[in-house]
């Protein structure tokens, strides 16, 4: 009677274990057959927004012949010149380095929310979260109320440079304050970084209070806050395109390191991974892509992390394929949101950052509601 009873009792647990664990397998299976179609479509539409990107504007261009004159200046193909010469210049000139600018900052953006989502094993990590985005902010302020620029400010201004430079000092000081006894836990840096980012405030309203130089630059710097895509020239997709390219290929390399965080800090050292070391390379690769970003797009919030739930639901949680097609979808999504802030109501350009929030707050409010009943990272 006794194991009749003790099987009785064990039946309602055990055919509940079973149904999960068929509900995981098929859930898996989806996905791998999902990957495919996902990796195509993002390889596809990243072209496709550019080009929409590239042919719209104040002057309309029709995409065969942005093709055509691009063709040409790739020296691949040469087709006969049947265009206004000045759309040579607006296309290679203005309008290809800023699209390629948006696509290069929603890559870096969102490859570092995987970095951070990954690495603190918490879905509401963006690259924000150390501190980046008040130090960012705080090298913009004083960058705009000083009377002077860089000696090369024609490629690359005082602006983004303080802002990038701020966005990494603020991370270097957060992570060594909450450093202790060797180690670095999640829970205190969270903590380092709150408090770090409402000082970092305090201080710049402090000294756009007392600074008078600060009233002549309130618009520019209101417009820079609220983020937007400022890119003048290539030199700046240049140096922060070889900054984000790079921080990528180093996230690829460390994507099976954050599969085996996933495990916890303890299941990770446990399969030998020297935790506290790869925990740091992983924070300064995550702020070094969000503050390359920072310095030519201003503070764009939610692409970080908005773009690597929606992926991580498609193709799973695997960080290598994750960390690509989060690259390819956040440089869609913020070439996307760059061409409706510059064509919605042209000739006005409203802030990126209007658009993301727009899309992104909603999906932020589901994901907080979500998480508090349960969050599953597979």
């Amino acid at each position: 009677m006794k194991i009749e009873s003790r099987t009785t009792a064990e039946s309602p647990a055990t055919a509940t274990t079973t149904a999960t664990t068929l509900a995981d397998a098929k859930a898996v299976h989806v996905r791998r057959r999902l990957t495919p179609f996902v990796f195509t479509a993002l390889s596809l539409l990243l072209p496709l927004t550019l080009l929409a990107a590239v042919s719209a504007g104040s002057t309309a261009i029709p995409f065969a012949t942005v093709l055509q004159i691009l063709l040409n200046g790739s020296h691949l193909l040469h087709f006969r010149e049947s265009w206004d010469p000045a759309l040579t210049i607006i296309i290679w000139d203005l309008r290809l380095p800023e699209a390629l600018g948006a696509a290069l900052v929603g890559a870096g953006l969102a490859v570092a929310g995987v970095l951070f989502q990954g690495m603190l094993r918490n879905p509401l990590a963006d690259p924000f979260l150390m501190g980046t985005s008040s130090g960012a902010a705080l090298g913009a302020v004083i960058a705009f109320i000083l009377p002077l620029d860089t000696t090369y400010g024609l490629f690359f201004s005082l602006t983004p440079l303080l802002a990038f430079s701020g966005a990494l000092l603020t991370v270097l000081l957060v992570y060594a304050i909450a450093r202790v006894g060797g180690r670095t836990p999640v829970v205190t840096l969270l903590l380092a970084g709150v408090v770090m980012n409402a000082l970092l405030v305090a201080v710049q309203t402090l000294i756009l209070t007392l600074s008078p130089q600060a009233q002549f630059n309130l618009q520019a710097l209101f417009n820079w806050l609220s983020g937007g895509i400022s890119v003048n020239s290539w030199w700046p997709v240049v140096i922060v395109g070889s900054l984000i390219v790079a921080g990528i290929g180093g996230a690829l390399v460390l994507g099976q390191v954050l599969d085996a965080f996933a495990l916890g800090e303890e299941g990770a050292a446990h399969l030998g991974l020297r935790v506290e070391w790869y925990k740091f390379l992983l924070i300064m690769l995550g702020s070094l892509l969000t503050a390359a970003a920072v310095s030519i797009s201003g503070l764009i919030g939610f692409v970080g992390l908005v773009t690597p739930h929606m992926l991580r639901l498609l193709i799973g949680p695997r960080h290598r394929p994750l960390i690509t097609a989060s690259a390819l979808g956040g440089a869609s999504f913020l070439t996307l949101a760059d061409l409706l802030a510059r064509t919605v109501i042209a000739p006005a350009v409203l802030p990126v950052g209007v658009f993301t929030a727009l899309i992104g707050a909603p999906f932020f409010l589901y994901l907080l509601r979500q998480s508090k009943k349960e969050y599953r990272w597979s």
